[in-house]
């Protein structure tokens, strides 16, 4: 994994707005109808090599292939695990709904009125009522299928001019946490049944020379889901997922991997999210190289002060987001700069590469609050921070 030995380098959380004509080739294989498989693979190898364009023009270093061809940042991995079939959850199995959660429960007229808002632009997923629900075995049969990202990316990077290459993939523990179990005797069983699953397709984005990303916002964003526990019930329910996590990355060298947590792509008031502060310690306890999270929107961006108090273990890096997804207003250079500088200055300039709060299309078929082509503008605009920080921080 490259540091910033010589300049703040830069990178995102990986997942970008997918093109019109490829979204229908996407919605139809979410929806399970009939779809021109050549196409479709045609457009994602198109769209690979554009957004990879595209994020190098923008002054990215650390890029990726912005996720175009899955359908979302975790739904994806169903269409590369047996054991999951599509049907209504029987009573009590529900997927937790949003709704439950402390925000939409403290905000319901908010909430009514986005949601209202946002339906012309997306709307519900292909899956309609129905969910994913695990009804036998898992195993990954995932493995045509990330050779091909691996390759759809590896043709993107030829001839370009980056500092390092990644490639996210869900964490096992997201996966257990959010699509019910009707098959294994417990959940720990379950979530050690999806680990090992995972695992293939973690091995083959290392083994391709990507560094992995690890997502898993769920590890903080189950204190907003869960307004019945308390933060110390949601502390010892996060420790048992990083131990999931590490399990699922056994015999992979922490430096080449990187975990990224969030608070979602909700904009909304977002006053009843975890602290990091309540957090960041079991966070640093993940068996990886580097850590990105939320850093850049007015409830977190004054969590660089937890640094002051939390010693970053030697060898890790952080990826604070600089600029957020939450809103179209792009982050003026001056200001990503400040930001950056806060970090470097608390662990050390080598220690930090400037990020991203979240993706920018979390998922192919809903409406993203940022439009795609603000996106490059912050990202230009990150760019440009770097530099302005660099010259602070290299003189």
């Amino acid at each position: 994994m490259k540091r910033s030995t010589q300049r703040i380098l830069t990178t995102h959380v990986g997942s970008l707005a997918r093109a019109d004509s490829l979204l229908d080739l996407l919605r139809l294989k979410e929806q399970g109808q009939p779809y021109d498989r050549e196409a479709l693979g045609q457009r994602v190898r198109d769209a690979v090599a554009d957004v990879v364009r595209k994020q190098v023009e923008s002054g990215i270093d650390i890029v990726t292939d912005g996720e175009q061809g899955k359908s979302g940042f975790f739904t994806y991995v169903i269409e590369r695990f047996n054991g999951f079939e599509r049907k209504p959850p029987a009573p009590g199995k529900e997927m937790r709904p949003r709704s439950a959660g402390r925000e939409y429960l403290a905000f319901p007229e908010y909430y009514a009125w986005s949601e209202r808002i946002a339906a012309p632009f997306g709307g519900r997923s292909g899956r309609g009522r129905d969910h994913d629900i695990c009804t036998g075995p898992i195993r990954y049969k995932g493995h045509e299928a990330v050779q091909r990202d691996i390759a759809n990316l590896k043709a993107a990077i030829e001839g370009k001019p980056y500092e390092d290459v990644f490639m996210p993939a869900i964490a096992s523990s997201y996966v257990a946490a959010t699509f019910a179990n009707e098959y294994y005797r417990s959940h720990e069983e379950y979530e050690q049944a999806v680990s090992d699953a995972v695992r293939e397709e973690y091995k083959a984005i290392v083994e391709a020379g990507f560094i992995l990303q690890i997502d898993d916002p769920r590890l903080v964003t189950y204190y907003m889901m869960h307004p019945e526990l308390s933060v110390e019930d949601c502390r010892k329910w996060a420790e048992k997922r990083v131990e999931a996590i590490n399990d699922s990355l056994r015999g992979i060298s922490p430096d080449k991997v990187r975990f990224h947590t969030c608070y979602s792509i909700d904009v909304g008031p977002r006053i009843h999210e975890m602290a990091l502060k309540d957090i960041v310690d079991i966070i640093l306890k993940i068996n990886a190289g580097a850590y990105a999270f939320e850093a850049a929107n007015p409830r977190h961006e004054h969590e660089y002060h937890v640094f002051e108090r939390v010693k970053l273990p030697a060898g890790k890096i952080l990826i604070p987001g600089v600029i957020s997804h939450t809103t179209n207003l792009v982050e003026h250079p001056e200001l990503v700069a400040e930001r950056i500088v806060r970090f470097a200055k608390l662990v050390g300039r080598e220690n930090v590469i400037a990020g991203a709060d979240c993706g920018f299309a979390a998922s192919a078929l809903r409406f993203n609050d940022t439009h795609p082509s603000v996106a490059w503008l912050k990202f230009a605009a990150l760019a440009e921070g770097a530099r302005l920080a660099t010259r602070e921080l290299w003189n």
